[in-house]
């Protein structure tokens, strides 16, 4: 049969309804008529005399009289749209980076590309938030006379460590596991020995700044714990997106580069999206598997995953500058910095999970749609 069973749920917690779509496996529909059967707990799908079933996940029950705009969309299969019985399960409250790190305890920063020890053993008597990097940039809006702040900086002593947005600084004091530090064109990196991974840059003689993107930190009596590079990335980057769009209620940002240029443009639309997927049907369209190594459960047919969904533009070769250079003049939009190289990481992961979406789900408003994990 022509259809593969496979489905894509996207569900809005906020508004309790889902947007179902089942997929083919050939890119021509089936010959054979397609029966679809919703249940409150389970998804049936007949065509010719094959029968796929799947049992949804617990807490996600559906109200089948609701369902309603059923169509067959060209290159996507079968959409159709339904409510729920209640909201799923609230997604776990993402930990902020500045929880990450208390005073007064003994923390290892590690690679994460590798695992080696950046910074060993070290307390934190003050853990600190930094302003956001553009503060200054708005001082002027808060004084009537000049700026009074223009030569002071903020330096970490030896037993702090202060937090923005996407770093952490740290006073390199007499690290005996510090990494190297080699000179580029604008401004000194910070390298892993082992691997040579860009984890951060120095500040000062004696400041370093980590990137969160780069570094894993665990309490001393912890031990390393690998995580793909791709799915820590996204869920790092999610977590910036989601803590600064709660705390400054701004929900546009532009991904930056540690060279000073605009990689991307990212709007986010919202934080409430749990997606259930059909697993393990090898005609399926395969989605998100890139991420399938920590994304899939460890038994089951069918996986969910709390993820944002975002609308983006990339801005590399020149693309979409008008609307980049307006994203840069608006005092809405917030940046975020990170190693160049990370940002072109990001804005692959980004293009393939777009890639992974059905086609009619891809785009909006000339944006590309991505939904990142948490």
């Amino acid at each position: 049969a022509g259809m593969a069973g496979a489905f894509l749920m996207e569900i809005r917690r906020g508004t309790q309804s889902a947007l179902l779509v089942i997929r083919y496996a050939a890119a021509e529909p089936p010959s054979a008529p397609v029966e679809v059967s919703v249940c409150a707990d389970s998804l049936e799908v007949r065509s010719g005399g094959s029968c796929d079933a799947a049992a949804l996940p617990a807490g996600v029950k559906l109200a089948p009289s609701s369902c309603r705009g059923l169509r067959r969309l060209r290159g996507d299969g079968l959409h159709l749209r339904v409510r729920l019985r209640g909201a799923p399960p609230a997604a776990d409250v993402v930990f902020t980076l500045r929880e990450s790190l208390k005073p007064n305890k003994n923390y290892i920063f590690y690679c994460q590309s590798c695992g080696d020890i950046a910074v060993k053993d070290r307390k934190f008597l003050r853990v600190l938030p930094l302003p956001s990097e553009n503060w200054s940039d708005i001082v002027e809006e808060w004084c009537c006379h000049p700026d009074p702040f223009a030569r002071s900086t903020l330096h970490p002593q030896h037993g702090d460590c202060f937090v923005g947005d996407t770093f952490f600084l740290l006073n390199s004091g007499n690290e005996s596991h510090a990494p190297e530090s080699t000179k580029s064109k604008e401004n000194t990196r910070v390298i892993c020995k082992r691997c040579k991974a860009i984890l951060g840059e120095t500040v000062s003689s004696d400041t370093i700044k980590y990137y969160v993107t780069e570094v894993i930190i665990q309490p001393t009596e912890g031990s390393f714990s690998p995580t793909p590079r791709s799915q820590f990335v996204q869920s790092i980057v999610a977590q910036c997106l989601l803590e600064l769009s709660s705390a400054k209620s701004t929900f546009r940002f532009t991904i930056k580069g540690d060279n000073g240029k605009t990689y991307i443009l990212i709007w986010l639309l919202n934080s409430d999206t749990l997606l259930v997927e059909s697993l393990g049907s090898s005609s399926s369209h395969s989605d998100f598997t890139l991420f399938g190594d920590i994304l899939t459960p460890s038994s089951g047919p069918v996986g969910a995953w709390n993820a944002i969904k975002v609308l983006y533009q990339p801005c590399i070769q020149c693309r979409n500058k008008e609307l980049a250079d307006a994203w840069e003049n608006d005092m809405g939009v917030h940046p975020l910095k990170f190693p160049s190289e990370t940002c072109l990481e990001l804005l692959l992961i980004l293009g393939l999970s777009t890639t992974s979406l059905p086609p009619s789900l891809r785009c909006m408003n000339s944006f590309q749609v991505r939904n990142s994990f948490c």
